[in-house]
């Protein structure tokens, strides 16, 4: 199902900001890389939440809790003491996926899509069926009209929701047979990640948004390594439903006066971010962040000479927009590691994964 290589062998990479504990890159690169192994498309995310939960269960000092939607609460002290927490960070574990839509005649599955991606992203990957009451089946997903062979417009037909199928690796050629294997309408789907490590790069579909959750998490273990806690009381909101635009429209604790989300860095033509960087996005698609808040961002990168770059992304929404767009009242930004390809077979390097952990740990020590 994956290809996964052994994680860097060296505990710690040097780095060069000052007066920050250091990033122990290799346990955010073993942890990256189980959580991109965990099938968490949106609404089917509970095994990578466990598995959260499992990892902040080793930090005595960290609090956590499941919201009613099933997202993880996590509550850090802080040195200074308030009527909650006032500071909030963000990133979602759930992912792009689909959803039984049909069973067709052939035994062949139609899917709905869960997230925006384009069709031809996902094309000849293979895929897991996850079942109700009979565990996952294997299949492949495929254009209808796949082999040239036979179709003369096998590669001029355009990708649709009604062109693609599951090809299941079972012996089915009625929606009776497939039935039998416990498939129905409804079902998840999760696309093989293929995680890959080498060079100092990850390579895998769904790092939107693993791999800013592994920046926090590096980012807490860090603390705990090095005895620290964060200036303020903060909350860390890992959501579940962001790429249906739900995830963090809820569970944000009222006292919170800032609230940062981390998630990946697009790039592309017309784009300043690389995946050798953090970045700061100042604009997406539901409008500016916060300028203020972005500023002190900013500053902090400065001051501890944090490689990042500043963005705009014209086609791009996260869970800091959709708590503002639910009515909340803090102050919003946006950071996160450079990805290459996004919602596609995506990249990222480790200096932008550092980076993005590194600018979470100035921003929790300083007020």
């Amino acid at each position: 199902m994956t290809n996964t290589k052994t994680p860097s062998k060296n505990k710690v990479i040097p780095q060069n900001q000052s007066n920050l504990p250091e990033i122990d890159y290799a346990f955010l690169e073993d942890f990256l890389v189980r959580l991109l192994n965990k099938p968490s498309p949106t609404g089917y995310a509970q095994a990578a939440i466990e598995l959260l939960e499992q990892e902040l269960s080793r930090f005595p000092e960290v609090k956590f809790e499941r919201t009613k939607k099933g997202a993880l609460l996590v509550t850090l002290s802080g040195l200074k003491a308030g009527p909650g927490p006032l500071r909030g960070l963000t990133a979602h574990v759930d992912t792009l996926g689909g959803m039984v839509k049909q069973i067709k005649g052939n035994g062949r599955l139609e899917l709905t899509q869960i997230g925006g991606f384009a069709w031809g992203s996902v094309e000849g990957e293979g895929c897991l069926v996850h079942t109700r009451k009979q565990g996952s089946v294997r299949g492949s997903l495929l254009p209808i009209k796949a082999s040239v062979h036979v179709y003369a417009d096998a590669r001029d037909e355009k990708r649709t929701n009604a062109s693609m199928e599951v090809r299941l690796d079972a012996r089915v050629t009625n929606a009776e047979e497939t039935r039998a294997l416990g498939i129905e309408v409804g079902d998840f789907v999760s696309f093989d990640p293929r995680v890959e490590v080498a060079n100092g790069f990850v390579r895998s579909r769904h790092l939107d948004d693993k791999a800013a959750v592994a920046t926090l998490i590096a980012a807490i273990e860090a603390l705990h390594r090095s005895g620290l806690k964060p200036a303020l009381e903060t909350s860390m909101l890992f959501t579940n439903y962001e790429e249906v635009g739900l995830g963090g429209s809820s569970d944000v604790p009222e006292s919170v006066r800032e609230f940062v989300a981390v998630d990946m860095a697009a790039i592309g033509d017309g784009q300043n971010s690389d995946e050798f960087h953090a970045s700061l996005c100042l604009k997406d698609a539901g409008g500016p962040y916060h300028h203020a808040l972005s500023n002190k961002l900013r500053d902090l990168g400065d001051r501890y000479q944090i490689p990042y770059k500043t963005d705009i992304y014209v086609h791009y929404g996260s869970d800091a927009g959709a708590y503002a767009h639910a009515g909340g009242a803090a102050a919003t930004a946006l950071i996160g590691p450079g990805v290459d390809s996004s919602h596609h077979y995506e990249r990222t390097h480790r200096d932008a994964l550092i980076a993005t952990a590194q600018w979470i740990l100035a921003y929790l020590l300083n007020e």
